[in-house]
C-alpha cells in the first residue's frame, strides 16, 4: 500500500499567481491518492483572504472588519462545470464544521453561497467547476475569535489536476517559517511530510521517483531530488551527482539543490528548528540532522523547479550573518572541514561587505582564505567591500548561473 503525502506550503499570501502553480504542481502528481496540502499562513494576510486566492484566483484581499455571512461569502460563478446549478451560473458549496455566530441556517449550520467569478484553470478549468470551501474553524469575518482554517476543494478538477483538498490555516506557532512549516506538519497525519515554497513548483513525477527512492532503502527516512534554478528567463540544473547526500556531503558544501522544496520525510522523525535567526538556514539544519540519523535518499534528476529572485529573503543580509553564526554554534564540526569553514567564512565576509562593514570583511575574508587559499568567495567579498561592484549586482550575476554566493 502506498504510504499517504501531506504537503506543507507555507506563504504570506503575497504572491498569489506563484502560489496556485505551487498548489497545483503538488496536485497534479501522478499518485493512486492526492496529497493532503496545508497552505500555512504566515504574516498578515487572513487565512480566508488565501483561500480566496487558491479558489477564485482574485488579488489578494484588504483586511476587512467582520460582516454579515452572507456579504462575505457570497459567490456567483461565471464559466461553470457540468453539473452546477443553473445553465449560467451555479452555486459553489460551503459547509461550516463549527460555525460560529451570525452563521444562516436554524441550527448554525445552513448552506452559504460563495462566489467564484473568475475560476483558476489550474483549480477548474474549462471543463470543470466546482470548487468547494469548506471552513472548519471560521476567521473572524466570519463567526468569532475562535477561528483559524479554511479549507478549499477541488471537486471536478481540470486537466492534469487530481481531485484533492487544500486547507489553509494560520501559523499557530513562532513567526517565521520554520513556525509555519512545523504548524503544517503538526496537522498533518500523514505516513510522509513533503515542503513546497510558495514560488516553487514541482515537476512531474517528483513524488513518484522519491517514493521508489525511500523504497529502494528500508532505512532511509528522508529523501531529496535536484532543482532547476529558473531566474529572470535563465533556467539553471543543478545536480548532486549522487544518490545518497551524507553530513560529508553538507559540511563541504551548503549544496543548493538539496533544498526545502524537495524534501520528503516521515512525519514525526524531524522538526524544523524554530530558533532559527528568522528562518536562515533552517533546512540546512534540518538536512544536516537528518543525514547525522541516516544518508538522504536521492534521486539526482531535476523534479523541483526553484524560482529566486521572488523575494528578499537572499538579501537580508544581518539575518543571513545570524543565521550562519548559529550553525557555526550549532554544528561546531562545520568549522573543522577546511573547504566548508572557508566557504562560511566566505559567505560572512560578503554578507558583511554587503552591510558596508569593511573591516568585519575583510575580517572574515582573511579567516576565508587562511582556511582555503583557493575560496572563490575571497575576491568578490573584497569587491564588494571595496565598492567595486555592488552586492545586488554580484549577487544577481551569480543567480543567471544557478549559483548563490
Amino acid at each position: 500500500m502506498s504510504p499517504s503525502v501531506g504537503v506543507v506550503v507555507p506563504t504570506r499570501g503575497d504572491r498569489p499567481r506563484l502560489l496556485r502553480a505551487a498548489v497545483a504542481s503538488v496536485l497534479a502528481q501522478a499518485r493512486p491518492e492526492a496529497a493532503d496540502v496545508i497552505v500555512v499562513v504566515d504574516g498578515p494576510a487572513q487565512v480566508r483572504a488565501v483561500a480566496r486566492q487558491l479558489s477564485d484566483g482574485a488579488p489578494p484581499a484588504a483586511p476587512r472588519t467582520a460582516q454579515p455571512a452572507e456579504d462575505a461569502v457570497q459567490v456567483v460563478l461565471d464559466r461553470p462545470g457540468p453539473g452546477l446549478s443553473g445553465p449560467d451560473s451555479g452555486a459553489v458549496g460551503v459547509v461550516c464544521d463549527r460555525p460560529g455566530l451570525g452563521l444562516p441556517g436554524a441550527d448554525g449550520h445552513g448552506a452559504v453561497r460563495v462566489v467564484v467569478n473568475r475560476p483558476d484553470l489550474a483549480l477548474s478549468g474549462p471543463d470543470s467547476g466546482a470548487v468547494g470551501v469548506v471552513v472548519d474553524r471560521p476567521d473572524p469575518a466570519l463567526s468569532g475569535p475562535d477561528s483559524g482554517a479554511v479549507r478549499v476543494v477541488c471537486d471536478r478538477p481540470g486537466p492534469g489536476v487530481r481531485r484533492g483538498a487544500v486547507r489553509v490555516v494560520a501559523n499557530r506557532l513562532s513567526p517565521g517559517l520554520p513556525g509555519a512549516r512545523n504548524t503544517g506538519i503538526a496537522a498533518l497525519d500523514t505516513d510522509l511530510v513533503a515542503f513546497c515554497d510558495d514560488d516553487d513548483v514541482w515537476l512531474p513525477g517528483k513524488l513518484t521517483a522519491q517514493l521508489a527512492a525511500l523504497d529502494a532503502d528500508p532505512d532511509a527516512e528522508f529523501a531529496g531530488c535536484a532543482i532547476e534554478v529558473e531566474y529572470g528567463s535563465h533556467r539553471v540544473v543543478r545536480l548532486a551527482g549522487t544518490d545518497q547526500v551524507t553530513r560529508r556531503h553538507l559540511t563541504r558544501s551548503r549544496m543548493v539543490m538539496v533544498h526545502s522544496s524537495t524534501f520528503l520525510f516521515r512525519r514525526g522523525s524531524i522538526w524544523p528548528d524554530e530558533s532559527a535567526p528568522g528562518g536562515q538556514n533552517e533546512d540546512w539544519d534540518l538536512a544536516l540532522r537528518a543525514v547525522g540519523r541516516h544518508p538522504i535518499a536521492y534521486v539526482d534528476r531535476p523534479l523541483v523547479r526553484v524560482r529566486w529572485g521572488g523575494s528578499a529573503y537572499a538579501t537580508r543580509w544581518a539575518d543571513r550573518i545570524a543565521g550562519l553564526e548559529w550553525m557555526l554554534a550549532r554544528h561546531p564540526y562545520l568549522a573543522a572541514d577546511p573547504r566548508g569553514a572557508a566557504r562560511i567564512y566566505g559567505q560572512l565576509a560578503f554578507h558583511h561587505a554587503a552591510l558596508g562593514r569593511r573591516a568585519a570583511a575583510w575580517r572574515w575574508a582573511r579567516r576565508a582564505f587562511a582556511a582555503r587559499r583557493g575560496e572563490p568567495r575571497v575576491p568578490i567579498a573584497l569587491a564588494v567591500a571595496s565598492g567595486l561592484v555592488p552586492a545586488h549586482t554580484m549577487l544577481g550575476l551569480l543567480h543567471t548561473r544557478g549559483h548563490g554566493i
